[in-house]
């Protein structure tokens, strides 16, 4: 390093950090220690790229730093530093070394410049902090310098292992990575509904200019609102789930994982991500700055963030985001239910909706009956606000209850399947005649293997103690349709529903010894090698029948 030639065939920055290390042979006083401290800093320092977006990867309370050298020029020379935290809040800083041109000139001259820089040590340390932050939100620092320079960033996470990104342009005349936003970069809430939210904001400059290479995306959560989409990710990325990048919501392929669901409607593409802390939708919708949110749940708060995002670079900005909770959930339809009157209840199986009645006591004592026709259904009973009863119903369902009068009781019905269900409801005092018939002990029917033939089967089932009218019905079925058939059946549905053809025979019949109230039945005039789907209706007094479950059997082929 004594030739003086040696020095002009360094980089600028590299002579610029061994002239400081060089220079630092100077007496030692506490001024001149700091000063070797921050040399050394610039010495272990990675080298930052200008004109690009870097990720860095920070380890807990371990810093990470970078340098930069803005180079003389005749103007004064401008730089921009733009920092996303990722997750949690970092701190940094940005540092500096101003050099002069003469410090530099006579670095270059050997044993003579040496000597006059070591003299110059024992002025105060040139090394100077000029801005420091603590936080997560995305910062920007816009500098300048009229005199070659030597910068310093030191970035620091105090929580947990994390990442950021650095944007650093020394070229301020070029266009920006980042899509500019708004002088007001608020969203509006317009409108709120028990479902919907409306939300509004004003345009990115870019967006005026460029339509085709900008758009806006919509994030919508339920836990907080996001200071960059980078933060979303990670976020979204640690509770199990996978964002997809925004370069992939511009219609180009992209592969789901499983927890998640794209809707691709009028333009908009939506990517719903589902985890156990809840749902998060990304949805873009091109250049509109209008947008209605849909399929929300009531009373729920929900958080909205837009960003606006350069398609070619996939570099983002955010607006100030906002949130808005959905209107209360009107309150259900009641329907009063009078006694002995039957109804008969559709439930929507997709939003799981309760379905409400409600009954004022005229007796102390009375009786609910449900009846399931199709599905599964659970059933909600309270009395003076009280629950009494609470109860998935299958088949038939009885609940006495004593009371006093003019109690009130509400029911709620809703479906346990995603399907609709169906359900037959019948209030009555106690004491009245009871609308569905006595039942067995089981509704199944039992078919006898041994006793079937090519042309005829053998069916049994359990009878009561109370003379009751009984009519079996078949009807021809293909293996592939059985499942189906079964499926779609209607409990509640009596014979009127079925073709006169399809009628085998009525007979009545009872025991008053309970464990011999059993009839057994054979029908014949089948087809060989033939499935057939076996049903049996029960009749009461009232005439209101009951369904047995259906029994397929296949007649045999050979005999």
């Amino acid at each position: 390093l004594k030739m003086s030639w040696f020095w002009f065939y360094l980089p600028l920055h590299l002579l610029m950090v061994a002239c400081l290390c060089h220079s630092i042979k100077a007496p030692t006083t506490s001024s001149q220690q700091s000063f070797k401290t921050d040399l050394f800093n610039f010495y272990h320092s990675l080298i930052l790229a200008d004109g690009k977006e870097t990720t860095i990867h920070l380890l807990k309370d371990i810093p990470k730093r970078y340098y930069f050298v803005l180079e003389e020029s005749r103007a004064l020379a401008a730089f921009t530093i733009t920092v996303t935290p990722c997750d949690v809040p970092i701190e940094w800083s940005i540092l500096v070394h101003k050099a002069s041109a003469t410090f530099l000139g006579k670095a270059a001259q050997g044993d003579h410049g040496t000597q006059e820089v070591s003299k110059s040590q024992k002025a105060p340390s040139m090394v100077s902090t000029i801005f420091n932050y603590k936080g997560n939100s995305v910062e920007t620092y816009m500098g300048m310098s009229s005199h070659s320079a030597l910068y310093l960033l030191e970035f620091l996470s105090t929580e947990r292992d994390t990442h950021i990104t650095v944007y650093l342009t020394t070229d301020t005349t070029s266009e920006h990575l980042y899509p500019e936003l708004p002088m007001d970069p608020r969203i509006d809430v317009i409108s709120i509904g028990h479902t919907t939210v409306t939300l509004t904001w004003k345009h990115s400059p870019p967006v005026l200019q460029h339509r085709e290479n900008i758009q806006y995306c919509l994030l919508v959560n339920e836990k907080h609102n996001y200071k960059s989409l980078c933060a979303a990710e990670t976020a979204i990325r640690s509770s199990g789930m996978k964002l997809p990048p925004t370069s992939a919501l511009s219609l180009s392929p992209y592969l789901l994982e499983p927890q998640q669901v794209m809707i691709l409607s009028n333009s908009e593409l939506s990517i719903i991500n589902k985890a156990s802390s809840g749902e998060v939708r990304q949805i873009c919708m091109g250049t509109k700055n209008t947008y209605t949110v849909p399929n929300l749940s009531p009373s729920t708060q929900y958080y909205f963030d837009v960003f606006v995002v350069n398609l070619l670079t996939n570099a983002s900005a955010a607006y100030t985001g906002t949130f808005a909770r959905t209107l209360d959930e009107p309150e259900p339809k009641v329907t009063e239910l009078k006694d002995g009157k039957v109804i008969q209840v559709v439930l929507d199986g997709k939003n799981q909706k309760f379905y409400s009645l409600q009954y004022q006591a005229r007796h102390k004592k009375i009786q609910f009956t449900f009846q399931l026709c199709h599905g599964q259904v659970q059933v909600h009973i309270t009395k003076n606000g009280k629950t009494v009863a609470l109860e998935n119903i299958s088949g038939l369902r009885c609940f006495s209850l004593k009371g006093k009068l003019l109690d009130t009781y509400l029911v709620q019905l809703r479906s346990m399947e995603e399907s609709n269900s169906s359900v037959k409801v019948q209030v009555s005092p106690h004491f009245r005649k009871p609308l569905f018939p006595l039942l067995p002990e089981s509704l199944k029917i039992k078919s006898f293997s041994k006793l079937r033939t090519c042309n005829s089967v053998t069916i049994a089932w359990l009878g009561t103690q109370e003379e009751s009218k009984y009519c079996v019905y078949k009807k021809r079925t293909e293996e592939d349709q059985v499942w189906m058939e079964l499926q779609s059946a209607d409990m509640c549905s009596g014979p009127e529903s079925r073709h006169k053809s399809e009628k085998v025979l009525c007979k009545y019949f009872y025991d008053t010894h309970l464990q011999r109230a059993v009839t057994t039945e054979t029908i014949r005039g089948l087809d060989a090698g033939t499935l057939y789907l076996f049903d049996v209706y029960l009749f009461g007094p009232s005439g209101i029948p009951i369904r047995y479950h259906s029994k397929v059997v296949k007649t045999r082929k050979k005999c």
